[in-house]
This record gives structure tokens, C-alpha cells and sequence, in this order.
């Protein structure tokens, strides 16, 4: 299994609201730089950071699935669907943004989360009712596996249902411990590390990870990824899985066919 590093230098960034709105882009818009383009369905993934609050104001989304997930903080949001909710940390709101929608966001001090972009078959998605839902930490399940904490934010026993083909989770590791997952083949783990230092293995392929570091570990065939933090911290990382390659025709795709048939 190919284990690839990518420094917070490789990644793109971004600001919004003059600054008040900071973002690290382990996967940027394309254009923004980023050397990761996207992995299979995991088309876009910010992580946002306030030191003062601020605000987007309206703008328009559609076909994706946009999933926000908070760490810290608050997030304020308002659609052209007439909701207007809010989350804390551990919350998440996730829209599937279908035949269009707008939205805007408040974001409160010292607020710091993720927007994350799936991309489903657009020939579908750009034809289906917009929706909206939002979930509070409670509302996800968690197992205690081997002292690591696994909070299932996509799959199986999480209430969030999407078209995309994705899992998520949020693991927290206690100094010492490990965690083991196994990737199916023609699946990618995607992994952001938010908090602590980590030692990323797979077969000889061994790796050190620290803080802000993004990892894509591509399974040619089904293979086990065994991650252990360091002895001295915890670590907290955001892991994802997709199917390596996008499994149908990409939105670039679909948008030529939709215009050259209008």
C-alpha cells in the first residue's frame, strides 16, 4: 500500500471575511494549489479556523454533498430552504445541495471544524430535491477499540445517510496506543491529523505524521493500516475512506453533457 505524506506547504489555503476566516485545504478547489487534486469521491476538504467571529454571506451550491463538522466553537447557518440552526463542537450539518441552494454561515470566536465535499454521479444528483440536516455530538456512535476512541461520522450505525461512497470518522488516541484499520482494495484512507504526532504503518511502508499533516494510504489490494501515537501525546486524526477512483463520470463530465444538450 502506497503511504503518501503531504506537508501543510502542499496544501492550499484560503481566508474569507477579511481574514477573520482562516483555512488549511488538504484538498483545494481546483486551480488552488494543492497537491492533492481529489481522492475518488472526497472531492474538497477545508479546515476552517476563526480567532474572531465572522461570516459568509449567501452563495450558491450544487449536486455535491457539503458536510460541516465542528471541532470547537459554533456555526451558524441559513438557507433557501428557510432553515436556520446552529451546532457546537462535535456537531455537523450536511446538505445535498441536489438542484441548487444558497446558504450563508456565522461563525463564532475561536471556532475551528471542517467543510468537506462528496462528489455523487451528477447525471443524478444535479436533478434531486436539495436537502438539509444537522446532528449534534450525541448523536453519533462510539466505540472504545484497543483505548482508541472511533466515532463513526459516516457508515455503518451513523445516522447520516449519503449517495457518495464514503466513511468517516474521528479518532482519538491516548499516548501509546494504536488503532488498525483495514482498506479494502481499490479503497483510500484520506487522514488529516488535527492533534499529536503518530506512526503510520502498512506492511515495511512505516511513516512519522505530525500535527496538520495530511496522508492518503491507497489499498491496490486489502491491506491493514495500523497507526500508533507517540508515547508522549495523544493524537487526534480525521480519517476518511473512498474508493480510490471516482467510480463514474466526474461533475466536469456531466456539466459538458448538461450544456451542450441546453
Amino acid at each position: 500500500m502506497a503511504i503518501r505524506i503531504y506537508s501543510v506547504d502542499q496544501q492550499a489555503s484560503g481566508q474569507f471575511d477579511e481574514g477573520n476566516i482562516t483555512e488549511q485545504k488538504p484538498i483545494g478547489f481546483p486551480g488552488e494549489g494543492s497537491a492533492v487534486e481529489r481522492v475518488g469521491t472526497l472531492f474538497y476538504w477545508a479546515w476552517f479556523q476563526t480567532k474572531r467571529e465572522g461570516s459568509l454571506p449567501l452563495h450558491p451550491h450544487r449536486g455535491f454533498e457539503i458536510l460541516s463538522y465542528l471541532l470547537e466553537g459554533t456555526v451558524q447557518h441559513q438557507d433557501t430552504l428557510g432553515n436556520e440552526q446552529s451546532i457546537g463542537a462535535g456537531g455537523l450539518q450536511i446538505m445535498q445541495t441536489g438542484t441548487g441552494v444558497q446558504h450563508a454561515e456565522k461563525y463564532g470566536k475561536d471556532t475551528s471544524g471542517f467543510q468537506i465535499w462528496f462528489e455523487p454521479f451528477m447525471g443524478e444528483a444535479y436533478y434531486a430535491t436539495p436537502t438539509y440536516a444537522d446532528y449534534e455530538d450525541e448523536d453519533f456512535p462510539v466505540e472504545i477499540r484497543n483505548q482508541a476512541k472511533i466515532k463513526t461520522i459516516l457508515g455503518t450505525d451513523s445516522p447520516i445517510r449519503i449517495v457518495a461512497d464514503a466513511q468517516m470518522w474521528d479518532l482519538t488516541l491516548p499516548a501509546g496506543q494504536s488503532f488498525e484499520q483495514v482498506i479494502p482494495e481499490g479503497y483510500s484512507i484520506a487522514g488529516l491529523v488535527v492533534e499529536g504526532e503518530s506512526t503510520w504503518k502498512s506492511g515495511i511502508d512505516t511513516h512519522q505524521v505530525s500535527v496538520n499533516e495530511f496522508v492518503v494510504c491507497e489499498a491496490e489490494q486489502t491491506q491493514n493500516l495500523h497507526i500508533q501515537s507517540k508515547e508522549q501525546t495523544d493524537s487526534r486524526i480525521i480519517l476518511i475512506q473512498v474508493p480510490s477512483v471516482l467510480p463514474y463520470p466526474s461533475y466536469k463530465e456531466i456539466k459538458i453533457r448538461i450544456q451542450s444538450k441546453s
